[in-house]
């Protein structure tokens, strides 16, 4: 199929379905995106394609996209025009992706569950009616509905796997320091990571092959270039670690088809099965809240209604004006960095933890999200919804690279399976979870 024929499908696709799912939020005019195509099919029949000429690509409306609005799906930023590209989007544009729009998000990253958009909550195409999990859920709607190839979100806490898990698609959030942020308009800087999500672990892997690699303009990324060389496998068995979490509250439907899934991989690739247990991991969200109540704070004093729109504390939404009260409240009564930093000590202790694990085993499995999505709309306590990203958060805060797969269904609803390995291994990651994929 051509660029061309597969964007004509898509957009037809979002005429016909996008008012009812609320993914995208802009839509570049088809005339130039028309244009676009035909120039890449130009590319590709000159031999010249780039890795992703003929794929049609959606962008979170947190990443900055040159001449669209970058809003945050928020009305603080609804007028606000990107000046210029992420350094992921320049990249992408670079290997021929043909980006079509931007796509509805949780207001400034900030929920799981994809309903405190401004613009109305994201519809789960694959559980019509419950929510399709966040803050990344139009990226994850988007591939799941088949309105593009692959999409890009942000990982701050679980934000591409949490909604990955629940829309049925492959969720990536890459290693920390592997993937530029420059363009991003971060939720937390000691934890935000771009990943990409798709239809199968390979597409996810071919966006990530594009994106990865060092960018001057992002202090955090890892310069040391050997790490990002693909892993290659001796001819061994492979040793799965098991997560314990016996001390997290998992619904027993998720845990049985976990469970299942685990023997059916053990049966068919032989792979030798360790249980591991990651100390202080119960204390994951606790952890995680206080660093992204005052890195957000920090971050939103530039929407101060003079630069970039409207003040923050005047048009955000109630779950954005949590983190920033909370994150101003904590920053008040520091004493010391008694909050922040004990945060920032328990955060290190857990991504320690972590990398005496991955010594004895080549990667670590659990379920994405400890129970199934709610319905839209339906009141949940803060708590509820906070605990939709226990068992994603411990990835963030060690900083090492997680997938979440499609294992699948329990009612009609799909269910992600989790894989981690170690910081920068993240080929060999791939390469695991497309083994899982074939079951």
């Amino acid at each position: 199929m051509s660029t061309l024929q597969n964007l004509q499908q898509k957009l037809e696709l979002i005429k016909k379905e996008n008012k009812k799912l609320n993914i995208f939020l802009e839509l570049r005019s088809e005339k130039e995106l028309i244009e676009e195509a035909k120039r890449i099919d130009e590319r590709i029949k000159k031999g010249v394609g780039g890795k992703l000429a003929g794929k049609i690509i959606g962008i979170k409306a947190n990443i900055n996209v040159h001449g669209m609005k970058i809003s945050c799906a928020s009305k603080v930023l609804e007028d606000y025009v990107a000046p210029y590209d992420a350094f992921v989007v320049s990249k992408i544009k670079k290997e021929d992706g043909l980006i079509i729009g931007m796509l509805n998000m949780d207001e400034f990253a900030s929920g799981g569950s994809g309903e405190t958009s401004a613009f109305g909550p994201v519809q789960n195409p694959s559980a019509i009616g419950k929510i399709p999990g966040g803050s990344s859920s139009g990226s994850a709607a988007a591939v799941a509905a088949g309105f593009v190839d692959i999409s890009l979100g942000s990982d701050t806490g679980g934000s591409i796997r949490n909604p990955a898990s629940h829309c049925g698609v492959v969720g990536l959030k890459p290693s920390y320091g592997s993937v530029s942020r420059y363009g991003l308009i971060d939720l937390s800087m000691s934890l935000d990571q771009i990943g990409p999500l798709a239809s199968d672990v390979s597409d996810a892997g071919l966006m990530l092959s594009v994106i990865k690699g060092k960018d001057e303009k992002d202090s955090i990324m890892d310069n040391n270039p050997s790490v990002h060389s693909p892993t290659t496998h001796p001819n061994k068995k492979i040793k799965v670690g098991v997560l314990d979490i016996s001390g997290l509250n998992v619904e027993p439907e998720i845990r049985k088809l976990f469970d299942e899934k685990v023997e059916d991989a053990r049966k068919k690739y032989g792979f030798e099965i360790k249980k591991v247990k990651i100390k202080n991991i119960e204390l994951a969200v606790e952890t995680y809240y206080p660093l992204v109540y005052v890195e957000f704070f920090s971050g939103t004093r530039k929407f101060d209604g003079r630069r970039y729109g409207k003040k923050i504390e005047e048009a955000a939404g109630p779950e954005v004006l949590r983190r920033v009260l909370g994150g101003s409240e904590i920053s008040k009564a520091e004493y010391k960095g008694r909050y922040y930093n004990t945060a920032l000590k328990v955060k290190k202790i857990i991504g320690d933890e972590f990398s005496k694990a991955f010594e004895s085993v080549d990667c670590i499995i659990l379920p994405t999200v400890p129970r199934l999505p709610h319905k839209i709309g339906e009141r949940i306590s803060v708590e509820e919804m906070y605990s939709y990203d226990a068992l994603t958060i411990p990835a963030n805060l060690a900083g090492c690279c997680a997938v979440s797969i499609p294992s699948g269904k329990i009612k009609g609803i799909p269910v992600g399976m989790q894989i981690m390995c170690n910081k920068f291994e993240d080929e060999k990651m791939l390469k695991i979870a497309e083994m899982f994929e074939k079951i």
